[in-house]
C-alpha cells in the first residue's frame, strides 16, 4: 500500500481517499509575474511524477493546479514595466505553458485562474464574516480573525503566542491582531478591482486557493501539495479559512517538496544565484532535468550545481544506451522482471522514494548489459521492463537513438547529418587501411563532444 508523509501529522500514512480508487489532488501553482525558476521546476516535476505513478497503479486522479493571475507581485511588475497587470499575467502564463511543454509535463485536469473565481472568493468571505471568523477593518480591507480558529499553527507546528511575541501591528493597519491576514484588499488607484459587499477591491492571495480548490474538488478533498515555502503562512491560512467557511475538514493529507539550493545556498534573486528553468534548459535537455529532480527524494533539499547536472545527464544517457543496444520486442511482464518490479513498487510505495526506484533501473540495466549474445530475449525483456518502470515516473520514453544523438548542433557546428557523413568517411578510410585519416576523424568528433562506440556491429555515436 502506498504510504505518504503527511506534513500535518508528521508521519507516514497509507493513502486513504474519500472515494475508493479516486484521488482528488490540488497543487498550488505559480504566480505569473516572471519566468519559472528551478524551484518551480521541482514541484512541477514532483507532482507530475506523483500523478503518473498513481495512474499507473490504477487510481483515477483529478489533478488541479492553479494559476495566480492577480497579486501584489504582478501589479508591481506591471508598474515597473509600464504594462498592465492583465498583460503581465497573460505574458507569463503563456511562458509557463511553454515551460511546462518543454518539461514534458502532463496537463492538469483543471487549471483555474484566480480572476475567474472572484465570485466564489467573495461568497467564501461572506460566509466567514457571517460566522464571526472575519471582519471589515477601518481601512476597508477584510481580515481573517486567527483567534477564532483553535488549530491555527497545527500544519507548521507554530504556537499562536510564540508567533505574536515577535509581531507588531503597523500604525496604518486596521487589524485586531498582528496575525490576522487579509482576505479582501480595498481598491487602490490604478489597480485592478472588482465590486464586492465591502466596496471595490481584489482578493488576498490565501483566499484564492481556498476558493479555487473547493470549487474544483469539493469542500473536502484528499491531497494538497506544494513547495515547503508555502507551508506557512499560505497553507496554514488555507486550512483556517476553508474549515471556518465550510465547517468540514479541508484536506486529508498535505505533501510538501523540499527547497532547491544552488551551490549550497538557497536560491534567491538577492544572492545572484537565481536560475530560471529556461537558463537550465539552455544547457541541459528536459529529461536530464527531470532525472536530476527525481534522483533526490522529494522532501529532501535539492542541491543544484553543474557537477550534479552533468552527473544526471550522464546517468540518463547510460540507461538510454542500454535501451539502444537491447533487442526490441521484449515483454515487461516476463519472469526476469518480477523481482525488479517488486523492488521498484516497494520503493515508490515508500513515500515516493524515487532514488531507490532509479537504483532498481540501474540494476536492470547492468543485468541487460552483462547478458550474453545468446540471451537476446532476456535483454529484450529487461529493456521492456526499463521502459515500463520508467514510464511510471516519466523517464525513458524517448527513442534511444534519437535521445542519445539529440542536441541539434554541437559547439563545433556539427549536425547529425554532418556526423553521419564523417562516420561514412571514417568507415571508408578504415576499409582502405588509412588509419591516420580514421583517427583524425575520431579526434575531430571527440573534440566536438561526440562519443563513438565501435563494435562488431559497427559504430554507434551519441552526444557527450
Amino acid at each position: 500500500m502506498l504510504q505518504l508523509f503527511n506534513s500535518l501529522t508528521r508521519q507516514r500514512e497509507p493513502l486513504k481517499t474519500l472515494e475508493p480508487g479516486q484521488v482528488r489532488l490540488y497543487v498550488c501553482g505559480i504566480t505569473v509575474y516572471d519566468y519559472c525558476h528551478l524551484g518551480h521546476a521541482r514541484f512541477l516535476v514532483v507532482f507530475d511524477m506523483f500523478v503518473r505513478y498513481l495512474r499507473a497503479q490504477g487510481w483515477q486522479v483529478r489533478y488541479v493546479r492553479n494559476i495566480t493571475d492577480i497579486d501584489d507581485k504582478i501589479i508591481r511588475r506591471a508598474a515597473e514595466s509600464g504594462s498592465t497587470p492583465e498583460a503581465v499575467a497573460e505574458r507569463f502564463a503563456d511562458a509557463l505553458a511553454e515551460d511546462e511543454a518543454a518539461l514534458g509535463l502532463i496537463a492538469p485536469d483543471m487549471e483555474p485562474r484566480a480572476t475567474a473565481h472572484v465570485g466564489q472568493i467573495i461568497a467564501m468571505i461572506e460566509r466567514l464574516i457571517e460566522r464571526g471568523a472575519a471582519y471589515v477593518g477601518d481601512n476597508g480591507d477584510v481580515y481573517y480573525d486567527v483567534s477564532t480558529f483553535e488549530r491555527y499553527g497545527a500544519l507548521s507546528g507554530r504556537r499562536l503566542d510564540e508567533m505574536r511575541s515577535g509581531a507588531r501591528i503597523a500604525v496604518n493597519e486596521a487589524k485586531d491582531d498582528p496575525l490576522d491576514f487579509v482576505l479582501w484588499k480595498a481598491a487602490k488607484p490604478g489597480e485592478p478591482s472588482w465590486e464586492s459587499p465591502w466596496g471595490a477591491g481584489r482578493p488576498g492571495w490565501h483566499i484564492e486557493c481556498s476558493a479555487m480548490s473547493t470549487h474544483c474538488l469539493g469542500d473536502s478533498f484528499d491531497i494538497h501539495g506544494g513547495g515547503l515555502d508555502l507551508q506557512f503562512p499560505h497553507h496554514e491560512n488555507e486550512i483556517a479559512q476553508s474549515e471556518a467557511a465550510t465547517g468540514k475538514r479541508y484536506v486529508g493529507l498535505w505533501m510538501h517538496n523540499g527547497f532547491v539550493t544552488v551551490d549550497d545556498e538557497k536560491m534567491s534573486k538577492s544572492l545572484g544565484n537565481f536560475l530560471t528553468l529556461r537558463d537550465v534548459l539552455a544547457q541541459y535537455d528536459a529529461e536530464s532535468v527531470r532525472y536530476f529532480v527525481l534522483a533526490t527524494h522529494y522532501r529532501s533539499p535539492l542541491a543544484y550545481n553543474a557537477e550534479a547536472m552533468d552527473s544526471a545527464a550522464s546517468a540518463l544517457a547510460r540507461l538510454y544506451t542500454t535501451l539502444r543496444d537491447a533487442p526490441a520486442g521484449g515483454d515487461a511482464h516476463a519472469d526476469v522482471n518480477a523481482a525488479y518490479r517488486s523492488r521498484f513498487l516497494e520503493a515508490m510505495d515508500d513515500d515516493l522514494n524515487t532514488p531507490a526506484a532509479i537504483a532498481v533501473l540501474f540494476d536492470m540495466a547492468r543485468e541487460a548489459n552483462r547478458a550474453g549474445a545468446d540471451e537476446s530475449t532476456r535483454r529484450a525483456d529487461l529493456a521492456a521492463g526499463l521502459r515500463e518502470f520508467g514510464a511510471m515516473i516519466g523517464l525513458l520514453q524517448q527513442d534511444a537513438d534519437a535521445y542519445l544523438q539529440a542536441g541539434g548542433v554541437t559547439d563545433d557546428g556539427l549536425t547529425a547529418e554532418t556526423i553521419e557523413g564523417m562516420l561514412a568517411q571514417r568507415r571508408e578510410a578504415r576499409a582502405a587501411r588509412d588509419f591516420a585519416t580514421a583517427d583524425r576523424i575520431r579526434d575531430e568528433l571527440t573534440a566536438a563532444g561526440v562519443v563513438l562506440e565501435d563494435s562488431a556491429e559497427g559504430t554507434k555515436w551519441r552526444r557527450g
